[in-house]
């Protein structure tokens, strides 16, 4: 590459050049110069925040913006094309398969997922973007090995992209010799490929902000996107972020967050499993007042959670914002019975977000695009939102999000034992290439492997009696990692099989994870650095 500056560590294969055109590289290089040092300083920050709370400080609403809460004058901007009905939503990764399956599935909306559900293989970062160019363009297609062809539908789904969050490095592009930040990578090169692409569509450049913690960081998003329609003379507002609310720091930070965006918001995701893990993650050394059971016993109407997505849709529907449910993450079984007990709870899931007033929700699979658009067609109706249901009813205190402790259900072995063989499974996958993962019928992503290994952790660092009297210990923690690894390997096929993946890899990182005497802020970074 000619551009200033900038360094390509990953391999050139077909193709690649149209993504890291000299033009892209220099509109990455911008934003890696303008805003890598506030990025940098936003991550301080949070780990001055959790040096506090793990030494007895608290999270409450903020004293110093008050005042925006308090406002009842501003909103956010009216809905985007594509973006005013958005009863149903899939998620999944960009390989080109997905892509298509996912825009043809009748959802109203992809979230084309760079994050969480992908891995962030170099082949996966450029590739992705060239499936995304493709898309847009509408002349993305694909033949499977077994010669099944995949194309476009008249009516696609409106594509919403989820970069990595503000943590993430990409290791394969180097700035001035500094890795770039992932955010600013999957954004930058999506931004500067389809943005006028999207608008001449009809549309508009749309993203989904993962892992926010703080309205600060939300201030720096909405920089970057103010920067980046003049520096490619796009329209100042074309731009729209949905923000998931996937840490705990960001739940009493909503109205802030939404402000901080407002010309630019496109609303709240309740990203309940992200949510979940940050619980664990923020108040992890604080005893049994923080301390959940479980992970499939934890569900959206135990006390904390439900003040949670109480507050998220309140605060949206006050200011004019889109609130989007969860996501419901069965995959469809062959065993029917099954498949009726899944369906039935992810029926019962979304009637609960519909009635509370949830504009729409998410799922992981076509197949449950037909349940959740059903649900929410029967609250709806021909509305393409409930904006207008303002709950002004609901009034959520700190203490009710802060209530963990009250989370009914119990710490057991084989929900241990659950936690070190999905964690070690996903591991594997990822390690691979793949970050969205079919285990136990469920579509799992990183969050799944981070509340596997941060349960763990807690547990063990907790000294957690389960609740057949045994104490989590180091020794226990040990053993059942072995025989769990055992089970695995039968069930992959053996020795060899299972020496021919990456699963001692996958089993040294997770036992690391879960045993280190200091809790590892995300189980990606270590993971990022295994990977070529």
């Amino acid at each position: 590459m000619t551009t200033d500056g900038v360094r390509i560590d990953g391999p050139m294969k077909d193709g690649y050049d149209e993504v890291l055109s000299d033009d892209a590289l220099a509109f990455l290089a911008d934003l890696h110069r303008r805003f890598d040092g506030r990025r940098r300083e936003l991550l301080a920050m949070r780990d001055e925040r959790y040096a506090e709370l793990a030494t007895g400080g608290t999270l409450d609403f903020l004293a110093e913006t008050k005042d925006v809460r308090e406002d009842e004058s501003w909103r956010v901007a009216e809905p985007a094309p594509g973006l005013v009905d958005r009863r149903c939503e899939i998620t999944g990764p960009t390989d080109r398969k997905m892509t298509i399956n996912a825009l043809n599935s009748g959802a109203r909306v992809w979230l084309a997922d760079l994050e969480d559900a992908n891995t962030p293989h170099w082949e996966n970062v450029v590739e992705g973007q060239l499936n995304l160019r493709d898309a847009v363009d509408r002349r993305v297609d694909f033949t499977s090995p077994e010669g099944k062809t995949y194309a476009l539908k008249d009516h696609i789904a409106t594509i919403v992209v989820r970069p990595r969050g503000w943590h993430l490095p990409e290791k394969h592009i180097l700035v001035d010799g500094e890795r770039t930040s992932g955010s600013l990578t999957d954004f930058g090169l999506y931004f500067f490929h389809c943005a006028q692409k999207q608008l001449d569509n009809g549309l508009g450049p749309y993203f989904y902000l993962p892992k926010m913690e703080s309205h600060l960081e939300a201030r720096l998003w909405n920089d970057v996107f103010v920067h980046a329609q003049d520096a490619l003379s796009i329209p100042q507002g074309t731009v729209r972020a949905t923000v998931l609310v996937e840490t705990f720091p960001a739940a009493f930070e909503m109205e802030e967050i939404l402000y901080e965006l407002r010309e630019h918001s496109a609303g709240l995701n309740a990203g309940r499993w992200d949510y979940m893990f940050s619980v664990i993650k923020t108040f992890r050394t604080r005893g049994t007042d923080f301390l959940l059971p479980d992970r499939n016993s934890v569900t959206m109407t135990v006390p904390c959670m439900r003040a949670y997505t109480e507050l998220l849709v309140q605060t949206c529907h006050k200011r004019g914002a889109h609130a989007i449910g969860g996501m419901a993450a069965f995959i469809p079984s062959k065993d029917e019975k099954v498949n009726e007990a899944a369906f039935a709870k992810v029926n019962d899931d979304k009637t609960r977000e519909a009635r509370d007033g949830f504009d729409g929700s998410w799922v992981a699979h076509p197949a449950m695009v037909g349940v959740c658009t059903e649900v929410f067609d029967g609250v709806l109706g021909d509305r393409p939102n409930q904006i207008d249901k303002t709950r002004d009813e609901v009034s959520v205190t700190a203490a009710q999000l802060l209530d963990v402790g009250s989370t009914p259900g119990s710490v057991t072995e084989a929900g241990l034992r659950s936690n070190i063989s999905v964690g070690i499974r996903y591991l594997e996958s990822w390690l691979r290439g793949s970050g969205a993962v079919g285990i136990n019928n469920l579509m799992e992503d990183a969050a799944t492997a981070e509340i596997s290994r941060s349960q763990v952790w807690q547990w063990l660092h907790n000294s957690v009696q389960l609740e057949d009297g045994q104490t989590v210990t180091r020794e226990l923690v040990e053993r059942l990692i072995e025989e769990e690894v055992a089970a695995i390997r039968e069930s992959v096929g053996g020795d060899d099989a299972f020496g021919h993946g990456t699963w001692q890899d996958a089993r040294a990182l997770f036992t690391d994870m879960a045993l280190a005497d200091e809790y590892e802020d995300f189980l990606t970074l270590p993971a990022y650095e295994r990977m070529p």
